[in-house]
């Protein structure tokens, strides 16, 4: 994995007066591995400046977006059982699963709104967003994980 400089983070890290807040504005807990995370960093950007790991304001907001159904309505399968966290920089956005609770982080590709796993943990999720092999973020996501 990479150091945490070279993960570039956002900002300080979250307190927990503001991670109950989130989770009282999201209805629901925040998955303790993102939560451990965002107590380190509030968000993770690339070296492109890519929300690898957005800021838990930002987590809150476009979540409670996508999950009031009017805006999605119609176009979308329901994102009630997603907590999005990141994105590639060209649309695609990644989630955790929250019901129910699972490790693994998913892909949503916003063009064909299929959902895919990618990682099996934040952990594999940052060193693969994170890694130095280009294409950051890009179709190298599309693809099921070998020998998962």
């Amino acid at each position: 994995m990479r150091s945490s400089a070279e993960r570039r983070p956002s900002a300080a890290p979250v307190d927990a007066a503001a991670l109950r807040e989130a989770e009282r504005r999201l209805g629901r807990a925040v998955p303790a591995q993102l939560g451990a995370l965002l107590r380190e960093t509030d968000g993770v950007a690339d070296a492109y400046g890519t929300g690898v790991v957005w800021p838990l304001a930002h987590i809150v907001e476009q979540n409670l977006l996508f999950w009031s159904g009017e805006t999605f309505a119609g176009l979308h399968m329901p994102f009630d059982s997603l907590l999005f966290f990141g994105d590639n920089g060209g649309g695609d956005q990644f989630a955790l699963v929250v019901a129910p609770e699972r490790d693994d982080v998913f892909v949503w590709d916003h063009e064909t709104d299929s959902r895919m796993r990618v990682a099996g943990g934040i952990d594999e999720y940052l060193r693969r967003a994170l890694a130095p092999d280009g294409d950051e973020g890009g179709d190298r996501w599309r693809y099921p994980l070998r020998g998962s």
